[in-house]
């Protein structure tokens, strides 16, 4: 019943993020109708820019796909080590490959006294999980098996690539809604040349309408973002007890993270909602919708409560 279930809201998790892709597409192309609209007045060389808006998308998706983890990997400064270098991480990603019945992810070192970890990739085949040294340091063997089984949950529910995509998209989002606004000066001139010739109030309303979507877009886009990030971190919670079967490793390592004031100086905007703790601590004040994690003491109270 309990393997049902979780095989359930996994289908459920890659379902949504499939559909929330689409809508960011549709999103693109809308806005790149608008953008064509203002410049040209025709919904002709509107439909001309909103293909090459869903171009532009596309390309970027792809660099995303290919190239995401690297770049990511080389932002946080992680460095690829062997297991010489730490046999017992090692020893502990691997039994939770096996476990989990995925390929050894490529693992990395973040030279960082804030204690943090992430995994990326696009596949389970292309994945990697990075870990800083001052988590490290400060977990015992089932502290950072319970970490590592978490990050390893999020490569075999294929959250990676789902929040690589996503970064990207609502980065392209976010600099269409710009551009759109910066067009209404350029395009000023063809619009009061069109409502001299009739049908201003139209023009007009149609205006209001696409510089409202302009603006609130983004903001959209971002508190969906974020509540299914959500989500795919309480999932990826318990199905960590499920390979570990044991639900008190990743509470006493999600404690340590919580109450060590350091913050992780590699981490930014773009990347926080990756690391298995939200690592820009000066900025987090309280709970709110745009937090990418729950909070803390929710995710331990879940752990706590689940029966193995």
């Amino acid at each position: 019943m309990v393997i049902e279930t979780y095989n359930t809201l996994i289908a459920h998790n890659k379902r949504n993020s499939w559909l929330l892709i689409g809508l960011f597409v549709l999103i693109f192309i809308g806005i790149g109708l608008l953008i064509g609209w203002i410049w040209g007045g025709d919904w002709g060389f509107s439909i001309v820019v909103a293909s090459g808006a869903a171009i532009v998308a596309f390309l970027l998706t792809l660099l995303s796909y290919y190239g995401g983890a690297s770049m990511v990997l080389a932002i946080s400064r992680a460095k690829p080590i062997e297991k010489a270098d730490d046999p017992q991480l090692f020893n502990v990603v691997e039994e939770l490959s096996i476990a989990a019945g995925l390929p050894m992810p490529k693992v990395y070192l973040i030279d960082e006294p804030a204690p943090n970890a992430f995994a990326t990739g696009r596949d389970p085949a292309h994945s990697a999980v990075a870990i800083t040294t001052g988590l490290r340091e400060k977990l015992n063997r089932d502290e950072l098996q319970g970490v590592m089984a978490h990050e390893m949950s999020h490569i075999r529910n294929h959250d990676i690539l789902f929040a690589m995509l996503m970064a990207v998209m609502v980065g392209v989002l976010v600099m269409l809604a710009d551009v759109f606004l910066r067009s209404l000066w350029f395009g000023a001139g063809s619009r009061r040349r069109r409502d001299s010739e009739g049908g201003g109030y139209l023009q007009l309303i149609l205006l209001i309408i696409a510089i409202v979507l302009a603006i609130l877009a983004p903001f959209l886009a971002r508190i969906i973002q974020l509540a299914m990030s959500r989500q795919r971190e309480y999932l990826a919670d318990a199905s960590a007890v499920e390979l570990t079967r044991n639900p008190y490793g990743l509470a006493n390592a999600l404690r340590k993270i919580a109450n060590d004031p350091t913050e992780l100086k590699v981490a930014n905007r773009a990347t926080a909602h990756l690391y298995i703790v939200h690592p820009l601590k000066k900025t987090k004040k309280r709970s709110s919708l745009f937090d990418t994690h729950p909070p803390i003491e929710d995710r331990i109270e879940r752990l706590l409560s689940l029966t193995v």
